[in-house]
């Protein structure tokens, strides 16, 4: 038990590491259509992260998949930005114009990418470990409960922009989903492939 929960605090590192920030970028990014009456919607979309982040995991613990980690660490914040794209063209409506399963299909794809991008360390990591799939598990968990705390913030930041501040929803997302972007830019910069 004690090494699950060492893996759940992993999970919750991983995620809310303030220096390696993408992870909170694109579940921002993810967030801000959203509202405290679509929450549902919002938790089921980064369970899917969560799942297919762990399951590239799972492909290069196992040693059935790697993939280039330069190419991984660019496409990350390609992930972030498009998804504020997709906020940006779809702020009027905000997700319901545009289908819950294809936002879906893209969040399992960006979790995919996102998990890659831990994989080489994470394997170290399980190297010595002859039960993989607790540690996974585990890993997994700190993920989703960090990933909730973090859509807590925006909902609740979206809550007070739009409800006690009177932004009206649009432009909350329009706004947010522009400085998502400003933040992604030097990311994109810096990884670009040579």
């Amino acid at each position: 038990m004690q090494e699950f929960w060492f893996y759940v605090q992993l999970g919750l590192r991983h995620v809310l590491d303030f220096s390696a920030y993408d992870h909170i970028l694109f579940l921002s990014a993810l967030a801000v259509p959203f509202t405290f009456k679509k929450w549902k919607h919002i938790v089921l979309l980064a369970t899917i992260f969560t799942i297919a982040h762990c399951s590239s995991l799972a492909l290069s613990v196992y040693e059935v998949m790697t993939v280039d980690s330069g190419l991984i660490e660019f496409l990350i914040p390609v992930t972030i930005f498009l998804t504020a794209i997709f906020n940006l063209v779809f702020a009027k409506n905000a997700i319901e114009a545009t289908g819950f399963y294809l936002h879906a299909l893209a969040t399992a794809f960006f979790g995919l990418i996102h998990g890659f991008g831990f994989s080489n360390y994470f394997k170290m990591l399980m190297a010595e470990e002859e039960e993989k799939l607790l540690p996974l598990l585990g890993f997994a968990t700190g993920i989703e409960v960090s990933q909730i705390l973090i859509i807590l913030c925006i909902l609740t930041i979206a809550f007070l922009s739009q409800i006690v501040f009177k932004v009206k929803k649009p432009i909350f997302i329009t706004i947010t989903s522009i400085i998502i972007m400003c933040i992604t830019i030097p990311m994109l910069i810096n990884t670009f492939p040579n």
